[in-house]
């Protein structure tokens, strides 16, 4: 008849329980990494929140950073 496929030393078994593992140790380093970009990304939020509040603090103080920059002389004069 059919083979009985509840042997624990089943080749065929050990073979599936092996891949499982692999998949479970993957998922568990995919898990870490995408946790550190989320990391990542949450701080360089922050960062580009912070410059573009100072840019619109430097924009309604007057002259735009831009303007200040052209109307200072170059280095070398």
């Amino acid at each position: 008849m059919g083979k009985d496929i509840s042997d624990p030393q089943d080749p065929w078994i050990i073979e599936l329980e092996t891949r499982l593992a692999f998949q479970d140790d993957l998922i568990d380093q995919l898990n870490s990494i995408v946790s550190q970009q989320q990391k990542q990304l949450d701080r360089l939020e922050a960062s580009l929140n912070l410059i573009a509040e100072k840019l619109k603090g430097a924009d309604s103080g007057g002259a735009s950073v831009a303007t200040q920059l052209d109307d200072e002389p170059p280095p070398h004069y």
